[in-house]
């Protein structure tokens, strides 16, 4: 009967059962426009310039300054290399990828009247990827705080019988059920419970809510590998408009695509006297997919044969997205050889929520010198503070998340620099980016700066493009968002090669 009742209680008390935060709200809200190689090599400095399929991305008006239909597609590499500090050593750990990250087209329809002051319209439809979760990196070294504190932190305060596992219960059971009924937070507790980690005050009374650790103060050897997959893209159909020789309109609407898959592992170790916990596995993986919606409005005005201006209105992305989890823990004594393996083998599934990541807005200046190139700004304004996670069944531990966000994120202003300089069928390009970061304590989350080349041969109706783009950023990662771990510094640069052939159609 004890039994019915729990699981009656997990059906419903599993809708307030959440584990995002700060980090992923952020990872999804910071995409860009991967694009062209024309696009790249210019560091997105488009607004104002249009005639490319990955300016009309980020100016949606920029489709009409086509003045025929046009195609493109872009294949590109990436490779992410991390310098991790962590313990007073430093690993370097590099990750590779290829990608087809962009294709789209635009079609051209010219108004035949004469007399009206609506030259054209374009209609196009294209792919964007605004992100790659391609990385990995590895962290080792010695310090003196131990993973024990997680599980430490999410026991204090919990009831005994609500981390320990009913009679007749297996470790999959139980694991199940504490979930259901109480969330992932007692599930960690569990599991430092049933591996030993956590030494009850009084292990006889079910009323129980003080632990202390078996793992004894001291020294740590601790190794911490992260791999990361997947991608963040926009598919796109967009609308143009031509209105007299220099004003031009457009409009995105956008559908947006989330697969994220990450892989956790750490070690540690330790030979500290009273230490009847010795070594530790701990496992973690995080499956999060998820869809939504977004629109931007856009405009070009060509002031003169020298100056174009653009203003840009990219409206919030609303998100739908869905996660799951899986973890094992395993632990061993030395002086016994006493080992316990805490293998649940479930999927937590966790319910769907909603994030709304924050608005941007662009404004663009080109100053074209007509067939022998041009140069082009771009600053936008995005107010990551505004990201929201929203979910109707549990608004109080969302709220607590929308505080943190608010308290910890601030406006980023980002400029982007590019130039081109045309000689015969060959362009030559050069960009710059800055990127602030979207954290007040910045030391903790550095600003994005980068910069990009380019090579451009223009064939019969055809061109073929090439673009090198390199940016560096320097921040802190934190292991669990719980306990007293060290955190860890990253340098990582990214590097990409990316390739176009556009053409006429």
């Amino acid at each position: 009967m004890k039994n019915l009742i729990l699981t009656l209680v997990g059906l419903i008390s599993i809708l307030s059962s959440y584990g995002q935060d700060l980090t992923d709200a952020l990872r999804y809200s910071n995409g860009e426009t991967e694009g062209t190689a024309r696009f790249k090599s210019m560091s997105g400095a488009f607004g104002a310039l249009g005639g490319d399929m990955s300016a009309v991305s980020i100016n949606p008006a920029g489709s009409a300054i086509f003045n025929s239909s046009h195609g493109a597609m872009t294949v590109s590499t990436q490779s992410v290399s991390n310098d991790v500090f962590y313990g007073s050593n430093t690993q370097r750990l590099k990750d590779n990828s290829f990608d087809m990250n962009q294709i789209g087209a635009a079609f051209v329809f010219n108004n035949t009247d004469l007399e009206s002051t609506w030259n054209k319209f374009v209609i196009s439809v294209f792919y964007e990827q605004l992100q790659n979760y391609d990385n990995q990196f590895f962290a080792a070294g010695s310090t003196q705080n131990s993973i024990g504190s997680y599980f430490l932190e999410y026991a204090d305060g919990l009831r005994l019988d609500e981390i320990t596992a009913l009679e007749g219960e297996n470790i999959s059971q139980a694991y199940s059920g504490i979930g259901s009924a109480f969330g992932s937070n007692y599930q960690q507790a569990f599991l430092g419970y049933e591996s030993f980690i956590l030494e009850p005050e009084d292990d006889t009374s079910n009323d129980n809510t003080t632990y202390t650790s078996n793992i004894a103060a001291g020294d740590f050897y601790q190794e911490y590998t992260y791999a990361a997959t997947g991608y963040n893209g926009k598919f796109s159909a967009n609308l143009g408009f031509q209105y007299d020789k220099n004003v031009y309109f457009g409009i995105n609407l956008n559908s947006h695509l989330i697969n994220y898959e990450r892989s956790t592992y750490f070690y540690e170790d330790n030979t500290n006297t009273g230490s009847t916990i010795n070594q530790i596995n701990f496992n973690n993986t995080l499956l999060t997919t998820g869809e939504g919606f977004s629109l931007q409005l856009g405009s070009i005005v060509k002031v003169n044969d020298f100056i174009r201006l653009g203003l840009t209105y990219d409206s919030p992305t609303w998100l739908r997205l869905r996660e799951e989890t899986t973890q094992y823990l395993y632990t061993f004594e030395d002086a016994t050889n006493l080992e316990a393996e805490v293998d649940p083998a479930v999927i937590n599934v966790f319910p769907e929520y909603n994030l709304r990541t924050p608005a941007k807005i662009t404004g663009s200046a080109a100053f074209i010198f007509g067939a022998s190139g041009l140069i082009s700004i771009d600053y936008s304004r995005k107010d990551y503070s505004a990201t929201k996670f929203r979910s109707n069944s549990s608004s109080d531990y969302f709220t607590q998340q929308n505080a943190a966000i608010s308290n910890s994120l601030k406006v980023a202003n980002t400029i982007r620099i590019g130039g081109e300089v045309r000689h015969k069928k060959f362009s030559y390009r050069a960009g710059y980016k800055l990127e602030q970061s979207p954290y007040k304590n910045t030391a903790t989350y550095g600003d994005l700066k980068g910069f990009s080349l380019g090579l451009g041969y223009d064939f019969v109706g055809a061109r073929l493009d090439l673009a090198y783009e390199n940016y560096k950023r320097s921040m802190d990662h934190r292991f669990y968002n719980a306990g007293n771990l060290n955190t860890s510094r990253i340098n990582r640069t990214t590097s990409n090669v990316s390739l176009t052939l556009s053409m006429s159609l």
